[in-house]
């Protein structure tokens, strides 16, 4: 049985606090001649929580793509205060649970350093690590953090189990390189601090998913990795290495295109959890829904929508990255639905098909809706609240991505983050 401690711990570990907008500049990691960095998994920071001092966070992440040597990005991006990392290690992860597979436990360092302190409002990465890291696999990242930490950067809708090893007062006990989990006894839904894994290998070049809840996953199976960025990095596993993309989820349930959400707004995010992020090269946009279900629908909604879309496509194209634009997905009979809102949908969607303001067109809408009723997503495909998607609806979504057209990287695009 859990005692009060871990119970208390795990209740501290689930207040939401208050989301900022900033997004300070990444430290850079230290200069090195290197082979490129491709991105093969990534958690949008989407606000902050309370963490208990001295906490050790072991956060589990499904690779998308592998390498030999790899890279984590940490963040105290929206915390307040500075962030002090006592020690961060990574592993490849046993079958379920926090146990680590022996031999594979590795500590990441900071320009050399095994400790580090984060200046609230920024971003840092790891120094390279070498840990053969196949794809698919599951990596365990572990963070301990020092007392008073003050609020934590995460993203809340994880839709996997890490596991936290309480510290109490001052500083605790340091299990971060421990490979037997037993010390994490306290299961949270949450990622702490880490926001992306990087790796070099056959791999070259990334896809950033960017989105809400709809590429966050929300009603998909949890420990499933069965959101829809996940399938598709699914279907590009099957491509040659040298020209399969790692693929990165930069949802973030609640997000919003023209407004502020949850998270940062989509536009105020968009360097920092798609553009900047390693080896970008590709860009699949699905924003724009909450906008217009948490809205009353005026006079000039359609244009600002368009005058965002073309916004991220230019600022995408200024780095060499393409974009593709995904139609909005069917929300009929979800209780926000109105005639007004859904006469906004459709007119988004007609611009995002024959608008010509993206690279490429991805029919979202087109692929989940139900063919007799056209605003409601199939049957099959919905998770009951007729919004969001179950786990076949999210395979739908991916498949009916075009490879073809996804993988025409524009000449030029750069492969290096900062």
């Amino acid at each position: 049985m859990v005692g009060s401690g871990w119970i208390l711990a795990a209740a501290l570990l689930t207040l939401a606090g208050a989301t900022t907008t900033g997004a300070g500049p990444a430290v850079p990691p230290k200069a090195q001649a290197r082979p490129a960095w491709t991105g093969s998994w990534e958690a949008a920071p989407s606000g902050t929580a309370s963490v208990v001092p001295g906490a050790t966070i072991r956060n589990v992440v499904h690779l998308s793509v592998g390498g030999r040597v790899l890279r984590v990005r940490l963040s105290n991006r929206l915390g307040t205060a500075p962030l002090t990392l006592g020690a961060v290690t990574v592993a490849l992860r046993r079958a379920g649970g926090p146990d680590a597979v022996p031999g594979t436990m590795r500590t990441a360092t900071f320009d050399g350093a095994p400790t580090v302190t984060v200046p609230p409002g920024r971003d840092l990465v790891t120094d390279p690590v070498r840990l053969v890291a196949p794809a698919a696999s599951d990596l365990l990242v572990t963070v301990h953090t020092r007392s008073a930490a003050g609020p934590a950067t995460y993203h809340s809708t994880a839709l996997q189990t890490g596991y936290v090893a309480p510290g109490g007062e001052g500083d605790g006990d340091d299990v971060a390189a421990d490979e037997d989990g037993s010390a994490y006894p306290v299961a949270t839904s949450h990622w702490y601090y880490v926001t992306g894994v990087d790796v070099r290998g056959p791999a070259t070049g990334s896809v950033v998913a960017f989105g809400d809840s709809l590429t966050d996953g929300t009603c998909t199976t949890p420990d499933a990795n069965h959101r829809w960025p996940d399938r598709l990095a699914e279907r590009l596993r099957a491509l040659p290495p040298g020209r399969r993309p790692g693929v990165l989820n930069a949802g973030i349930s609640g997000n919003r295109l023209l407004r502020e959400g949850t998270g940062p707004g989509a536009l105020t995010r968009l360097d920092a959890d798609a553009l900047a992020r390693a080896g970008a090269r590709a860009l699949i946009v699905l924003e724009g829904i909450n906008d217009i279900i948490r809205s009353t629908p005026q006079t000039g909604d359609v244009l600002a929508f368009e005058d965002a879309y073309r916004t991220i496509v230019a600022r995408a194209h200024h780095r060499g990255i393409r974009v593709v634009g995904a139609t909005l997905t069917p929300y009929g009979g979800h209780g926000t639905f109105t005639a007004a809102r859904e006469a906004v949908r459709e007119q988004v969607n007609a611009f995002i098909r024959t608008g010509g303001a993206f690279d490429a067109v991805v029919d979202f809408d087109a692929a989940v809706r139900d063919p007799d009723r056209p605003q409601r997503i199939l049957p099959a495909y919905d998770c009951g609240d007729h919004l969001h998607f179950n786990d076949e609806g999210s395979r739908a979504l991916a498949d009916a991505v075009d490879l073809a057209a996804l993988l025409q990287w524009t000449p030029g695009a750069r492969l290096e983050t900062p």
